[in-house]
């Protein structure tokens, strides 16, 4: 699905899909994503009888760093339904999360799919009886395997 152009896309459009197959209406309308990628740990080796006074160095682990979302405080408990799943031990609580941008025309043109995401924090607004800021809602989700297409 990737589409190559000669010139960078805006961040500013995406959709976001927890694994319910909902991309639309206030649960799913995220106003930031945090998307850190994959890093794979580096393992050094080296015997005693190598001719090079240098180390080979091979693949370890492939790591996935946690994903932030954040949105407006719409009054809805679906992020905390998720959670309490994970809490109270349902099988069924790690899901696909689907995250497209889109371009210009609103199509898509980049995915990454989180898979076995889970809720790790759910963190509720800061209030301010002063303040003018949105109330906003924080939920990091932690995953096994980053796919991108």
């Amino acid at each position: 699905m990737a589409v190559l152009r000669s010139h960078p896309y805006g961040n500013q459009n995406f959709l976001v899909d927890l694994g319910t197959g909902t991309i639309s209406g206030p649960e799913a309308a995220f106003c930031e994503v945090i998307l850190p990628g994959i890093s794979i740990d580096v393992t050094e080796y080296r015997t005693g009888g190598d001719k090079e006074n240098g180390v080979t160095k091979l693949a370890g682990l492939a790591r996935y760093p946690d994903v932030t979302l954040r949105r407006g405080v719409v009054g809805s408990l679906d992020l905390y339904k998720w959670i309490d799943d994970v809490r109270n031990g349902s099988p069924n609580s790690r899901r696909t999360v689907t995250i497209q941008l889109l371009a210009e025309d609103r199509t898509p043109v980049l995915t990454w799919k989180l898979l076995r995401a889970w809720p790790s924090k759910l963190a509720g607004p800061d209030l301010n009886a002063k303040g003018t800021d949105v109330a906003m809602e924080e939920l990091v989700l932690s995953y096994e395997r980053l796919e991108m297409e």
